[in-house]
C-alpha cells in the first residue's frame, strides 16, 4: 500500500525524522494559511499524487510571495498530473503539500528495501541525489552504494559509518545522519515497510540533515497489524479495478493489454502471462484467485475482467487442486448470467474433477473454445481476441 507524501512526513516527525515544517492544503485559501503560518519566504508547493517526477510535469513550484503561493496552489490543485510514473493519463491532483524552502547544501539519495536474494534489508545511497535513481544505477553505478543489514542482528554503527563514508560526508554531518538512518531503519521494520525512500536528502549549509521528500510503502499482508496505516488509504489514487478486487480477496493487477486471464496460483499466473506474450499478445491483467477460491470469488473476478473496456478476449487456465474444476465452471456460469460476455472465451482446466468441471461447461450454453495445454491456450485467445 502507498500512501501520500505529507503522510509519509507526518510519521517520519512521529519517529524524530526531521522535515520542513508544513501542512497539506485542498484549496488556495487554505495553501495561504499554511505559508503564514511558516512565516518565511521561500516555501514549496507540491502536489500530492502516488507518482514521482512530480516537478518535470510542473507539480512542485517555489512561492517567494503570499501571492506566488495562491497562484501556485490554484494552478496545481485539480490539474491531471502527468509523469513518467503516471503513465499519458496522468492523476487529478486534489491536495498540494506547502512547506518551507531549505538552505541546500548537498542533495543525497537513501532507500531501505527488502532483499529477496539475501533476506536483509538493503540500503541504497547515492551522492547522486534528486536525480532518478533508475538512470543514475544505469548510467554510473559507481555511484551506488548498497548495504545489507540483516533483521536478526538489526542496524549496527559499522553500518552507518559504511554508508556515511560512502557517501563522502563531512565529519560535522555523520552523527545527525546516522542517527537519521538508525530511525529509519527501525521505521522500517516497525512498520512492516517494503519501501522507505527519501529523494532528496539534503545537507543545508548549516551542516543539518533533512528529509526533502518521503516515500513510503506497506506490505500489504502487514496491515492487520497496522490499523492506523491502512487508514491512511486513498483509494482514488489506486485503479478502480483494483480496489474493486481488493474487496474480494483476489490479487488482481491491472495491466495494458487486450487478453484477460484467470489463473490460480501466482507462479501460474505468471506462466500464462509469458505463454500469453509468446503467441503475440498482451495480457490485459494478472488475476490469482488463489488456490481456496470458492464460486463467489470465480464470479467476481469473472466480473471485474469483463468490466474492463480494454480486454478483447479471455483465458481461464486451471489446475484443479485446492480450487476443484467444478467450482470453477460454476463460478464462470455464474458470471455468465449476471454478465453480457462479448468477448472470446477460451478455457483449459486440468486437475481434481476436470470432468464435472468440463461437464459443467459443455452444458452451461456458454460460446468458448477449449485448449489441451497452455500452449494451446495461448495460440487460440491470441488468434482470436486480439
Amino acid at each position: 500500500m502507498k500512501i501520500h507524501e505529507f503522510q509519509a512526513k507526518r510519521i517520519f516527525r512521529q519517529n524524530h525524522i526531521p522535515v520542513p515544517d508544513g501542512d497539506v492544503a485542498v484549496d488556495p485559501q487554505k495553501a495561504v494559511k499554511i505559508a503564514q503560518n511558516i512565516g518565511k519566504f521561500p516555501v514549496v508547493v507540491k502536489a500530492q499524487i502516488h507518482a514521482g517526477g512530480r516537478g518535470k510535469g510542473g507539480g512542485v513550484k517555489l512561492a517567494h510571495s503570499l501571492e506566488d503561493v495562491s497562484h501556485h496552489a490554484d494552478a496545481i490543485i485539480g490539474m491531471n498530473l502527468v509523469t513518467h510514473q503516471t503513465g499519458p493519463e496522468g492523476k487529478r491532483v486534489k491536495q498540494v503539500l506547502v512547506e518551507s524552502g531549505v538552505d541546500i547544501e548537498k542533495e543525497l539519495y537513501l532507500s531501505l528495501i527488502p532483499d529477496r536474494e539475501t533476506a536483509c534489508v538493503l540500503v541504497i545511497a547515492s551522492e547522486a541525489g534528486g536525480m532518478d535513481i533508475e538512470e543514475v544505477a544505469s548510467k554510473t553505478p559507481e555511484k551506488i552504494i548498497k548495504v545489507r543489514i540483516n533483521p536478526l542482528s538489526g542496524i549496527q554503527p559499522f553500518h552507518c559509518r559504511k554508508v556515511s563514508y560512502g557517501l563522502n560526508l563531512p565529519k560535522p554531518v555523520i552523527k545527525a545522519f546516522s542517527q537519521m538512518l538508525n530511525r529509519l531503519y527501525q521505521l522500517f521494520i516497525e512498520k512492516d515497510c517494503s519501501l522507505v525512500e527519501i529523494n532528496p536528502l539534503v545537507i543545508t549549509k548549516q551542516n543539518s540533515v533533512i528529509a526533502l521528500d518521503a516515500k513510503m510503502d506497506f506490505d500489504d499482508n502487514a496491515l492487520f497489524r497496522h490499523k492506523g496505516i491502512l487508514e491512511l488509504r486513498d483509494l482514488d489514487e489506486e485503479d478502480p479495478l483494483d480496489v474493486e478486487a481488493s474487496k474480494y480477496n483476489l490479487n488482481y493487477i491491472n495491466l495494458d493489454g487486450t487478453v484477460g486471464n484467470m489463473v490460480n496460483g501466482a507462479g501460474l499466473a505468471m506462466a500464462v502471462m509469458d505463454t500469453i506474450k509468446l503467441a503475440g499478445a498482451e495480457p490485459a491483467n494478472f488475476l490469482d484467485v488463489g488456490g481456496g477460491a470458492t464460486a463467489e470469488m470465480v464470479e467476481n473476478g469473472f466480473k471485474i475482467i469483463l468490466s474492463d473496456d480494454k480486454v478483447k478476449g479471455i483465458l481461464i487456465n486451471i489446475f484443479g487442486g485446492i480450487l476443484r474444476c467444478d467450482v470453477l465452471a460454476k463460478g464462470v456460469v455464474e458470471a455468465a448470467k449476471k454478465t453480457k460476455i462479448n468477448v472470446p472465451l477460451v478455457v483449459r482446466m486440468e486437475g481434481t474433477n476436470v470432468e464435472e468441471g468440463r461437464r459443467i461447461l459443455a452444458e452451461s450454453g456458454l460460446s468458448l473454445f477449449t485448449a489441451v495445454d497452455m500452449k494451446d491456450a495461448g495460440e487460440k485467445v491470441a488468434r482470436i481476441g486480439v
